[in-house]
């Protein structure tokens, strides 16, 4: 197998970044041989190893947003980062943050790192999809974001932050999303920083 034809292949089948299995699958070669290929092509440059089981194509690598919506799923981007990315705080962000279903968990991928907070099945909504040139990620809508955020300070895992930009948010969605929490404490919250 050849690097270049390899990389037009997943490029030609629009897999920037894939799993072991699907690796497998598309080149139909099974488990040590693309296991073994996978690590040297790592080596040599041609891939990212992203987690155990996850790789993207390092010649043609996606955003780092895209690379969060696909390294835990499900997920999207919310809490402190899509805050900073809809200008509802001043700060810059470094940790791309995303809320999930799943365990909270933190991965460290090509010299970032990913965050994601666990959320209630019931309130894991309020994202919408963004494009990014020709592609698309996932994430929170301001207020579905600064709610999220606010739901982990209620919990006492997240410090308050005094420069929310609250007059860009719609308030009545901001509660409507902040009830899906089913938590009196972030309803009274978000009430009074609206």
């Amino acid at each position: 197998m050849k690097p270049i034809a390899i990389r037009e292949i997943l490029l030609k089948n629009n897999r920037q970044v894939f799993t072991t299995q699907e690796f497998e699958r598309l080149f139909q070669i099974k488990g040590h041989r693309a296991k073994y290929f996978l690590e040297q092509q790592t080596k040599q440059d041609l891939f990212i190893r992203l987690k155990r089981g996850l790789y993207a194509l390092k010649t043609d690598l996606i955003s780092e947003e895209e690379i969060a919506n696909k390294l835990y799923v499900p997920s999207y981007i919310s809490f402190e980062y899509a805050l900073a990315f809809h200008s509802v705080i001043p700060e810059m962000v470094y940790t791309i943050t995303c809320a999930t279903t799943k365990p909270t968990r933190l991965f460290n991928a090509n010299n970032r790192e990913f965050a994601y907070f666990t959320i209630k099945k019931s309130a894991y909504t309020g994202y919408i999809m963004k494009k990014n040139g020709s592609r698309q990620i996932l994430v929170a809508t301001p207020e579905k974001a600064f709610v999220d955020y606010l739901y982990y300070v209620s919990l006492g895992r997240k410090s308050p932050n005094d420069r929310f930009q609250t007059k860009k948010l719609d308030k009545n969605m901001t509660l409507q999303y902040a009830r899906l929490f089913q938590r009196e404490k972030l309803i009274k919250l978000v009430k009074s920083l609206c």
